[in-house]
């Protein structure tokens, strides 16, 4: 158990900071699914900068590392070029 004040707070705001992260994260990588499995040149090009958007704030954030979310949205553009 925490002695100091600030370190009680320190836990509060960090349980709060970790579902929101987990939220975001979980959403991207939906999206990401979502953007993976469409056929359709022209849906899969209107989503890719919003899933490009969220992988870099994620990257922004440290949820996920900035190299990461490089190579997915590389894959990602690669994958919406082919179709």
């Amino acid at each position: 158990m925490a002695n100091h004040k600030s370190s009680i707070k320190r836990i509060r705001s960090n349980e709060a900071k970790h579902v929101l992260n987990k939220y975001q994260d979980k959403t991207t990588r939906n999206a990401v699914k979502v953007l993976r499995t469409t056929k359709d040149k022209a849906k899969a090009a209107e989503l890719l900068p919003k899933v490009s958007g969220m992988l870099d704030k994620l990257a922004k954030k440290n949820v996920i590392h900035k190299n990461k979310a490089g190579n997915l949205k590389s894959s990602l553009t690669k994958h919406v070029n082919s179709l």
